[in-house]
């Protein structure tokens, strides 16, 4: 079963290369993204796909549930690489609704070292305890938190030090809060868009 998928990769770049002789030469030259894409790690939301954009012009980070946790040298230094080396000019921060770990959070499911990993999820769920309450339908609940957790992750990676320092010294930046539907394949714009410390401010 593994095998398949070398064989997937080599049909892939002979198509590439059909297509466009030059494509892995350019790819190899340089990497140019204008895009920073902090995604879950769920493997029904391709990133790259999704947007409809090529390897190289899209830089990747994904975990699960989506989180920008403020201790995390992993997103950090992804962060820090694609802000300061790279130069990206707008931070994504995509949800998705449906999410394994929104859902596991809301229902207080065990997932040993999982657990560790979303309690920033729990704090969002305690935030937004009465909004949540309210709602009827368990689906719906997940969907809102999905939100919820978004919002706060375009917060948390506005207040950065390394978003606030590019800004500070004129470094045009946005950090984007969407959200991706399984159902029907389509991006959602949450209108959180923050291009500076008084946006942040406001979350």
């Amino acid at each position: 079963m593994i095998g398949r998928l070398i064989q997937n990769n080599l049909a892939w770049a002979i198509n590439r290369q059909k297509g466009d002789p030059d494509y892995f030469r350019r790819l190899a030259a340089q990497q140019a993204p204008e895009f920073l894409w902090i995604g879950c790690a769920d493997s029904r939301v391709p990133a790259n796909e999704i947007v409809g954009l090529d390897p190289g012009e899209l830089f990747v980070h994904r975990n699960i549930a989506n989180l920008a946790i403020p201790t995390d040298i992993n997103f950090l230094s992804v962060l820090a690489f694609a802000v300061n080396a790279l130069k990206v000019r707008h931070i994504i921060v995509c949800g998705h609704y449906g999410c394994g770990g929104i859902r596991a959070t809301l229902n207080r499911e065990k997932h040993g070292i999982v657990d560790h990993w979303l309690e920033p999820v729990r704090e969002v769920q305690r935030k937004h305890a009465d909004r949540l309450a309210a709602i009827g339908h368990p689906d719906d609940r997940v969907n809102a938190l999905c939100e919820y957790n978004v919002i706060r992750q375009v917060g948390n990676v506005a207040c950065t030090v390394t978003v606030r320092e590019a800004w500070e010294r004129g470094q045009q930046l946005s950090v984007h809060g969407w959200i991706y539907g399984l159902s029907d394949g389509l991006v959602r714009d949450l209108d959180v868009t923050v291009t500076g410390p008084d946006d942040a401010a406001l979350l």
